[in-house]
């Protein structure tokens, strides 16, 4: 514990300085989580309060009069909210000997009770056979029922894996029929309107104009539908690979949100198979959308690289992380793009994993083997609640 406690307590005099300085009900929760990773660390309340009071010794000059009080006051209630788990955990605890007391008591009775009607109950021998008989046919018929379950959650779970293929495929087709067909035909109405546009004479200038409008409008959706297309599925996936697909969605990602992303990816990747890169595309897709949208990162980072006989990509944000519960997560639906990643990653018998921690960097890892890998082979799990927690 001792050498977790110099970190414990930069991170307080940090909090505290930054509670002291802006408002308390933006900070106040940091205070909670301060008491509750002390907590963790076997701490007590007076371990706290030693470390509260070094950080209001450096905080807070003597003699500044009224403002030196209201910052005593206002520490005081950061103090307080950072031992709240401690002393949580404490009162639970006396709540629960009391509790345990009085069980204790109530067994007591109860036994001499069970003593006193001793020959009353060899009277029930034969009642009791029968109700174990009974539970017996019970385990049974629940034995059944459970590997039912069992085997309808394996075709559930195949099912899912048989949805995202197919959805995939669906994708790419609409994607390259909006591409090869629809974006040729506005295409062609574009270049039917320049002509119609270059051959009108002079005394024809408002042909000339709607014609002109016209042509912006039809470029317009041109536009549309090639991006519609590129987000169903990236012609530059099939055509250049999965290298190039990456930098080009970067970019425009860089372009809409802001943020910083690097690419650091050997060509090898290249030689996995169709379903294989384009997993890997879709969830790099995936997570750098929740980036954007829940880690309030500024910068990301995107590291494909050899193993031995796998391909390892790893995302890393320097957001503010989160707790990988897997079952909290099934209960948030902006959470479930994790579950639908490891779906995608367990398809071509890969693995999928997530390190995260609330106020550090969250990393996203993806495992898949290098040689050819079919959907049809890979190993259903048995349970829907394994942990997304890297080993």
């Amino acid at each position: 514990m001792k050498a977790k406690v110099p970190p414990l307590a930069h991170g307080y005099l940090t909090a505290l300085r930054r509670h002291l300085k802006t408002a308390p009900s933006s900070t106040i929760k940091v205070a909670r989580s301060l008491g509750v990773r002390a907590l963790s660390l076997g701490m007590e309340t007076l371990d706290l309060a030693k470390i509260h009071e070094e950080a209001l010794a450096a905080l807070i000059v003597p003699g500044a009069g009224k403002a030196t009080d209201t910052l005593i006051r206002r520490a005081g209630a950061f103090f307080a909210e950072a031992i709240t788990p401690i002393e949580e955990t404490h009162r639970g605890a006396r709540e629960a000997n009391v509790q345990l007391k009085g069980i204790v008591e109530t067994l007591t009775l109860r036994t001499r009770e069970l003593a006193a009607s001793n020959e009353e109950l060899k009277q029930e021998i034969g009642r009791r056979k029968a109700v174990e008989d009974s539970l017996r046919t019970s385990e049974t018929t629940s034995s059944q029922l459970l590997e039912k379950s069992r085997r309808m959650q394996e075709e559930l779970q195949h099912l899912s894996r048989r949805l995202l293929s197919v959805q995939e495929e669906e994708r790419k087709r609409i994607s390259r029929e909006l591409h090869d067909v629809i974006a040729q035909t506005l295409t062609g109405i574009n270049v039917r309107l320049a002509t119609l546009k270059a051959q009108s004479t002079s005394s024809g200038k408002e042909m000339h104009r709607k014609i002109a409008v016209t042509q912006r409008l039809v470029e317009k959706s041109v536009d549309i539908v090639h991006r519609f297309a590129r987000d169903l599925r990236p012609a530059v996936l099939d055509d250049l690979g999965l290298i190039p697909a990456l930098r080009s969605y970067v970019k425009v990602y860089m372009e809409q949100t802001g943020l910083t992303v690097v690419i650091d990816a050997f060509a090898g990747v290249e030689q996995l198979e169709g379903a294989s890169r384009t997993v890997l595309y879709r969830v790099m897709q995936e997570a750098l959308a929740n980036v954007a949208q829940h880690a309030h990162a500024r910068r990301a980072v995107i590291r494909i690289r050899k193993l031995r006989a796998k391909v390892q990509m790893e995302i890393t944000d320097n957001g503010r992380g989160f707790v990988v519960d897997t079952a909290a997560i099934a209960e948030h639906s902006k959470r479930l793009g994790l579950l639908g990643m490891r779906e995608r990653v367990e398809m071509v018998g890969g693995t999928f994993c997530v390190e995260s921690t609330p106020g550090k960097e969250t990393t996203i890892r993806v495992e898949i083997p290098r040689g050819n890998v079919s959907a049809k082979k890979t190993p259903v799990k048995k349970s829907g609640h394994a942990s997304l927690k890297c080993p």
